[in-house]
């Protein structure tokens, strides 16, 4: 049976090395949630944080099948896992991502003048209580908050920046996720606002503030858009890795 795990410490081993920080937050039960088979002395396990699951230590069927409803991106610890997934699930989506190493040296400098370099006509600013229900109106700027149980939950962990055009939201960078020691970066522009800074803009800001804080900026690309506008900020790219969506 699928289950809730409480203490989170016991099933710490199995994600050893993996240094996806969802992971950590579901770990430090800062947000997410662990589920395991055996909530005594578990030997698998699935850390669910978003719309992401990773799955770790001995291969358990009963862990792949009982997904989290609606659409789940899951990664597996190694090919057992994987083949696992592509049995439960045959109609599952193979992807890969890209792991961005989690050591980087900013130089503030160059993110100021990154920050600055905003076109005329937008205008730049942290996510507040009004921007955060501003950003669950739209499915652009949905996922910069949705992570979060409520409106206070995001104000007290989350960290977002927002661009805006004649009021409206075309463009930000937020914490998808977050735990103790940093956030998980998510950004999005408007598809009509693309190629003009925007995002650059607005990623450059979060890590500042974000470095002021004493909190680590980290960054996971699902394309090499991606990749290539973390390498511009001062990210280094460390390896792909495989996934799967799942409707």
């Amino acid at each position: 049976m699928v289950t809730l795990l409480a203490d989170t410490s016991k099933v710490e081993y199995l994600f050893a090395g993996w240094e996806d920080t969802m992971i950590r937050s579901c770990l430090q039960q800062v947000m997410g949630q662990i589920f395991v088979t055996d909530p005594e002395t578990p030997v698998s396990a699935m850390a669910y944080a978003g719309c992401f699951a990773f799955y770790a230590g001995r291969p358990d069927a009963e862990l792949v099948r009982k997904k989290p409803p609606g659409f789940v991106i899951m990664t597996p610890q190694d090919a057992a896992w994987a083949a696992l997934i592509e049995a439960c699930f045959p109609k599952a989506k193979k992807i890969t991502r890209y792991a961005i190493k989690k050591d980087t040296k900013f130089d503030p400098d160059h993110l100021r003048r990154l920050a600055d370099m905003l076109p005329a006509g937008y205008e730049i600013q942290p996510i507040d209580g009004a921007l955060y229900d501003q950003c669950l109106k739209d499915p652009m700027t949905e996922d910069f908050v949705s992570s979060f149980k409520s409106r206070e939950q995001f104000l007290r962990l989350g960290r977002g920046i927002v661009i805006l055009k004649d009021g409206k939201i075309v463009s930000g960078a937020s914490s998808y996720s977050r735990y103790n020691e940093g956030i998980e970066i998510e950004v999005d522009t408007a598809r009509e606002e693309r190629r003009k800074g925007l995002a650059t803009a607005a990623c450059a800001a979060l890590i500042l503030r974000c470095l002021d804080e004493g909190l680590y900026p980290s960054w996971d690309a699902a394309n090499m858009n991606s990749v290539h506008l973390a390498e511009k900020l001062g990210y280094e790219f460390s390896h792909e890795y495989v996934c799967y969506e799942v409707e």
